[in-house]
């Protein structure tokens, strides 16, 4: 495999961190890159892939605008628009709350979690290189330090 500076032709980095944060923000849109074309066939797009996921999680429940945006992997100020293009495409279901008239409801649909079992065989597909290229225990040290870095937040 090619080393990060070979992928973005440039010379030499000496500064640890530097390769480290370039190397970071490097593999991050490989993999957004390698999710989305995965999703692309089935109409599908990351976060309205996070959306359902986190819903699913809910195991029927609903949760609100407030509780999937905060939830996200990628905050996004537009969580209402995205909600929307799910209701178009019958995958999620939007209800208001009973207590609270300003507040809508949100649970997945029989429909949305058929196409989480549809994509899951695509997305397995797409990581089946990470398990290629790392063993579960570089895996496990690359994910705690990942968790270090981001400790402050």
């Amino acid at each position: 495999m090619p080393i990060l500076e070979e992928l973005i032709k440039t010379k030499p980095i000496q500064d640890p961190h530097q390769r480290a944060y370039l190397n970071i923000m490097y593999t991050g849109n490989w993999l957004f890159n390698r999710i989305n074309n995965a999703l692309k066939p089935f109409d599908l797009t990351e976060p309205q892939y996070n959306v359902l996921r986190i819903l699913r999680g809910q195991n029927g429940d609903a949760m609100s605008l407030f509780e999937v945006q905060d939830r996200m992997i990628q905050k996004m100020s537009n969580v209402s628009r995205l909600i929307d293009k799910l209701l178009e495409k019958g995958w999620v279901a939007r209800t208001e709350c009973k207590d609270n008239r300003r507040k809508v409801d949100i649970r997945i649909t029989d429909s949305g979690l058929g196409i989480l079992d549809e994509v899951e065989p695509s997305l397995r597909a797409a990581f089946d290189m990470m398990d290629a290229n790392l063993a579960a225990e570089e895996a496990a040290t690359l994910a705690t330090l990942l968790d270090t870095m981001r400790k402050d937040l």
